[in-house]
């Protein structure tokens, strides 16, 4: 039996059957294998031994290129000048320093353009992190009007000391790269009148003191920043056009935000902002995620929410009831919302004998507008926290459903249930403001307690 099936996987694997593949399938899968491997099929057969050249994507890794008689340099240009696409889809470089001449990397970038290129990625490591060598990524490449993606990873200077000329570009990614000056991050934004996403992910170096960001068409943007240093001062961002922003991580003191259409904000870890503008800048959103110190931030007084319908927080933040009265006294129109502790097993940071305080009227939203409560990983045990869901099932007279789930418990940890069990109970026999709110109780994936009365 073994012998038969061996033999029939023999039979199978000698007919080939990928090549029997039109062209163009097979160069749409050849795209997904770095360079080094695609050309390494052309000794395949007589059909593979051009196909590697038509294939739009050309993908070098340094490390992945090791030959006693050609330096990686060598390889790169052989196969430059071996390819024959018309329209080049992706260039994709990551270099070292040890491995090739950072001149060359110009030329490529040329040639490159003259194949009407779509996205290029420069991802530079240097041999010796540290030693402050970067590549210098100037104006002169800066010229291609068919680029749509632009991604620049780590040691790369940004060195533009006129505007660009990237009329094309929707994508750009700048992660940890140095700049030379704050005009030549405006000169590089400046150049890109059609560009819609924008991801900036920072270090800890001071290189510049503002990072102005001024792009009409800029739809998305992200910002992870750890850099606390004393010269830095912050952000300023004039972007009438932005729906999305996600901040990852900041620690600058000034956040300056003008983006009247925004929609959607996922805010998380900021904890050095001192302005009271930060928050305020947000009226506009309708989607709202929140991750951060209500000790650490300050928060403008007045309606400020006019739109938002969606809410999310998370409760590992000492005193974070503070920040979500505050909010469901601003959101007239908040219709879901959603508290989540960040781990399961993460030890909370509350202040102790913390106490949470009821708001002196129940907010417009709970009156008439909000239909979905989740409680992710809830905290069973916790004074405040049975407060915060007694007083949103009491009061929230449109409520639909109300969810509590928590991490599994060990049959072992039988204390534990008990005291779950009791919590559950309590929440149970609440007197709900809503006839028709739709009760759910989860203690793990598989266990699901449900009371639709």
């Amino acid at each position: 039996m073994e012998q038969r099936e061996s033999l029939r996987i023999r039979v199978v694997l000698g007919k080939d059957r990928i090549s029997e593949l039109p062209d163009a399938l097979l160069l749409k899968i050849l795209s997904f294998l770095p360079t080094n491997i695609v050309v390494a099929t052309s000794v395949l057969s007589k059909q593979w031994r051009s196909l590697w050249k038509l294939v739009p994507i050309l993908e070098f890794d340094s490390e992945d290129y090791e030959s006693e008689h050609y330096t990686f340099s060598e390889i790169v240009c052989k196969s430059f000048l071996s390819h024959k696409a018309p329209v080049l889809e992706s260039f994709r470089l990551q270099f070292g320093s040890e491995q090739l001449n950072l001149v060359d990397i110009g030329l490529w970038v040329g040639i490159a353009f003259s194949r009407h290129l779509r996205e290029l990625v420069l991802d530079f490591y240097p041999a010796e992190p540290g030693t402050g060598m970067t590549f210098t990524f100037p104006s002169s490449l800066c010229t291609c009007n068919t680029l749509e993606t632009l991604k620049l990873v780590l040691c790369i200077l940004v060195d533009i000391s006129s505007p660009v000329v990237m009329k094309s570009l929707r994508t750009l990614h700048l992660e940890f790269v140095r700049y030379k000056d704050e005009s030549s991050i405006r000169n590089l934004l400046s150049g890109c009148p059609g560009l819609e996403e924008l991801r900036l992910y920072r270090g800890d170096d001071s290189d510049i003191e503002v990072f102005t960001i001024e792009v009409p068409s800029l739809h998305r943007l992200t910002v992870h920043d750890n850099n606390d240093g004393p010269e830095f001062w912050g952000y300023l961002i004039n972007a009438p056009s932005l729906k999305y922003l996600l901040i990852e991580e900041l620690r600058c003191p000034e956040f300056c935000l003008n983006a009247p259409e925004l929609m959607e904000a996922n805010i998380a870890h900021v904890t050095s902002i001192t302005n009271d503008k930060f928050l305020g800048s947000l009226t506009s959103v309708k989607h709202l995620l929140l991750n951060l110190s209500p000790l650490k931030i300050t928060y403008p007084t007045g309606s400020i929410f006019y739109q938002l319908v969606s809410l999310e927080m998370y409760t590992r933040e000492a005193e974070w009831w503070n920040l979500l009265t505050i909010i469901l006294e601003n959101s007239p129109k908040l219709q879901v919302l959603k508290l989540t502790d960040r781990s399961l097993n993460f030890h909370k940071n509350g202040v102790v004998g913390g106490k949470w305080n009821e708001p002196k009227y129940v907010p417009e939203c709970l009156l008439s507008h909000l239909e979905i409560f989740l409680w992710r990983r809830f905290d069973w045990g916790r004074e405040e926290e049975k407060e915060i869901a007694t007083y949103i099932l009491k009061n929230a007279r449109r409520l639909k459903k109300a969810t509590f789930s928590t991490n599994r418990i060990d049959s072992e940890e039988l204390i534990k249930l008990k005291e779950r069990r009791k919590v559950l109970n309590e929440l149970d026999g609440v007197v709900r403001a809503s006839n028709s709110c739709h009760l759910v109780f989860k203690f793990d994936a598989s266990y699901d307690v449900s009371d639709s009365s």
